[in-house]
């Protein structure tokens, strides 16, 4: 159960499960070229897709390939790059996902077990017609309908967890999954070939994790504005998502390019660790820059000392230009884009 405890106490800034880059929501979606449109029924169904082409970071005669996550994608899809196994053949590191999560150790876990029964629910039995406008609630009555079906017990949780439980609906009736499968696949690539691994996730340890529980328990979620961009997500950008999905299996760069990866991680996180007793915990402060700059310290290193590195970033990061790929072009490194 403790596993359970929040997408709620765990914060990954690269790839979480429900909310990371998985969900984009531009204002119009890209229109998908032919070769994808016509790729996109068998994408869904079966067949092996190598995804998009590497970027290639160099330093001098030093080469740091990375690979673009996306997610979701088709639930059977199976994928499969000869350029991820060529290039992992030969490398001399590996640098993982970067991320950030709030850990709570075995045995204080034992400590805030009895606490967790209820965490996901409204404080004082409220239900989600009680704490969202009367307009928003409507539209996820329809979508509920839906989706989900009768459930009466989903009315009593918070409108964070209600919209997790809905968008993972939605995308399972699309025939989409937010699973890990291309990362654990290129893990045990990586493993066959026993390439130096490099963790980039920071890990923070939970301060007074009863406390923690209790303080959230009692408190209200500000996650009104999350819950509706989820809604708008579910109404409008399912099919669009399965488009991108298809886009990324046959590496069509013309569309990826045109995605616009702003998503609603932002207001969902806000909703998570501005709630009771998350706000107040020291280690979360600046661990978002603290994570990238040890990504980019490990990436410095790693083109100092290897002839061959292998990454992994998600999509939104490498077309965030702003984000990890631009600063290490920023510090003088060439980069250059897949075709």
């Amino acid at each position: 159960m403790l596993k359970r405890l929040l997408p709620a106490l765990c914060l990954c800034a690269a790839m979480a499960p429900a909310w990371s880059q998985s969900e984009p929501a531009p204002a119009s979606s890209p229109v998908l070229s032919e070769a994808a449109a016509e790729e996109l029924q068998s994408v869904q169904i079966t067949g092996q897709r190598p995804g998009p082409g590497l970027w290639k970071v160099t330093s001098g005669d030093h080469v740091m390939w990375i690979f673009g996550t996306y997610g979701p994608l088709p639930k059977k899809m199976e994928w499969r790059s000869q350029q991820v196994e060529s290039i992992l053949s030969q490398a001399q590191e590996y640098i993982g996902m970067p991320g950030v999560s709030v850990e709570v150790g075995f045995f204080r876990s034992l400590t805030v077990l009895p606490f967790l029964p209820g965490i996901e629910k409204n404080p004082d039995g409220a239900r989600l017609k009680d704490v969202l406008p009367a307009e928003t609630y409507a539209r996820w009555l329809a979508l509920k309908e839906k989706y989900i079906g009768a459930d009466d017990d989903i009315e009593r949780k918070r409108p964070f967890f209600a919209a997790q439980t809905l968008m993972s609906k939605g995308l399972s009736q699309a025939g989409l999954s937010n699973s890990r499968d291309v990362i654990q696949t290129i893990d045990q690539i990586a493993k066959q070939h026993k390439v130096k691994f490099t963790l980039t996730h920071l890990a923070l340890d939970m301060e007074d994790p009863v406390k923690t529980v209790r303080n959230f328990k009692k408190t209200p979620m500000e996650d009104a504005e999350c819950f509706a961009r989820t809604l708008d997500g579910v109404e409008s950008e399912i099919g669009a998502m399965r488009e991108r999905a298809a886009a990324w299996a046959i590496g069509d760069m013309e569309v990826i390019r045109k995605v616009d990866f702003n998503t609603r991680e932002k207001a969902c996180n806000d909703a998570v660790f501005g709630a009771g007793g998350m706000r107040d915990q020291v280690a979360l402060k600046d661990a978002q820059q603290r994570q990238r700059t040890m990504w980019l310290a490990a990436a410095d290193k790693a083109l100092a000392a290897n002839n061959t590195t292998f990454a992994v970033l998600s999509m939104r990061e490498l077309m965030n230009p702003k984000g990890l790929l631009a600063e290490l072009q920023a510090k003088g490194y060439m980069v250059q884009a897949p075709d």
